[in-house]
């Protein structure tokens, strides 16, 4: 997500059209659901889940760049992170 939105915001001059986000939420959550569809019931794969469902929320946003910034999206980022490292692996965001 990160190298796309970077990718995002030098080719469209740094004003990301709304239907660029939305692509790179919505690739975001494919990435976590395939990831957490390989973790069973661990509770890093249940972080994983959430983490894709608030980017497929805010990919569905009429302004998805705002909706990202929404308190449930960065708590389900916080809560991935702390899943990982109580796991033993370390994530940057």
């Amino acid at each position: 997500m990160k190298g796309e939105l970077v990718s995002a915001l030098q080719s469209e001059g740094g004003d990301v059209k709304p239907s660029t986000y939305k692509k790179i939420l919505t690739d975001l959550n494919e990435k976590m659901a395939a990831v957490a569809a390989e973790g069973g019931d661990s509770k890093v794969a249940a972080a994983l889940k959430q983490f894709g469902a608030e980017a497929l929320k805010a990919a569905a946003a009429a302004d998805p760049g705002t909706a990202a910034a929404d308190p449930g999206f960065e708590k389900a980022g916080e809560d991935l992170t702390a899943a990982c490292k109580a796991a033993g692996v370390t994530v940057k965001f």
